[in-house]
């Protein structure tokens, strides 16, 4: 093989360049995806500071259609004044919180003018004997009024059948054709207040802590990654370098200059030791 750097014009190195810039690719991909779940994350963390705590506004300045919602109304507070349909009741199974898994209880708000509102009043644990909860808190009969901060309907899961009264998400269509009254399919409520209020509920949800998760840390090691494939492939060829030009007399100067430089920092303990290892 020729000497000096013509080795690289070979195909077998013009593979490995290619397979080094694919690497970089796909570690700048995998660096972006990060930065896209930071920026839903910061973006979440954002909705619930502006929106959790905001005062409530009524349900239908908020939502005037019955299909409509936005991801950035997500956690916004609404009111409004009806009764529960307590007939329509529905659990949605496998539900976690706080390490524990249980039911959601859901029930259809039916406002002033006939349109029916999913709330979710809160969470019960699983009962201890059974796969259904030992009690649900009952819903408040008569004209009350409910805070509630919405949330948008859940798609629906294959193979995640329920038992009749219960759910496996919370698909608005499906809970609307249950009721079988004009029902918003945008978005339901998580309960937040209602008025009066009962003796007692299900578990409210807790309001999510602000975590923007590690995604960042993560774009930075992706982007070290990409780098560090060239820095890897920079030193293959340097030592490729070496091998083919052993026999040149400026590349032999320089290894033995390498080679007092390396001995230079070695103990006479260490260089004896590599002489007798040497010998045997």
């Amino acid at each position: 093989m020729s000497g000096g750097w013509r080795f690289l014009l070979s195909r077998r190195w013009a593979g490995y360049l290619a397979l080094t810039v694919v690497f970089a690719i796909v570690c700048v991909m995998l660096a972006m995806w990060q930065l896209a779940r930071r920026d839903e994350a910061v973006a979440e963390i954002n909705r619930v500071a502006e929106n959790f705590d905001a005062d409530p506004a009524p349900l239908a300045d908020v939502l005037p259609e019955l299909d409509s919602y936005d991801v950035s109304q997500e956690w916004l507070t609404v009111s409004m004044t009806g009764r529960y349909l307590v007939d329509d009741q529905t659990l949605v199974r496998n539900r976690p919180l706080g390490g524990d898994v249980g039911f959601d209880v859901l029930v259809p708000f039916q406002l002033a003018n006939g349109d029916v509102f999913i709330v979710d009043r809160g969470w019960v644990p699983t009962g201890q004997k059974q796969d259904v909860p030992d009690a649900i808190p009952a819903a408040p009969t008569g004209e009350i009024t409910v805070v509630a901060r919405l949330k948008a309907g859940e798609p629906h899961l294959d193979n995640r059948g329920a038992v009749a009264g219960q759910i496996a998400t919370i698909e608005l269509p499906v809970l609307a054709d249950q009721v079988g009254q004009p029902t918003y399919t945008g978005a339901y409520g998580l309960l937040a207040s209602e008025d009066p209020a009962p003796a007692e509920r299900p578990m409210a949800t807790p309001k999510p802590t602000p975590d923007e998760g590690a995604h960042l840390s993560y774009t930075f090691q992706w982007f070290c990654f990409g780098l560090l494939g060239f820095v890897g492939l920079g030193y293959i060829i340097r030592q490729e370098f070496r091998r083919v030009n052993e026999d040149d007399p400026e590349e032999q100067e320089r290894a033995a200059e390498r080679e007092r430089k390396r001995l230079a920092k070695k103990s006479d303990a260490q260089i004896e030791d590599e002489i007798l290892d040497s010998r045997n």
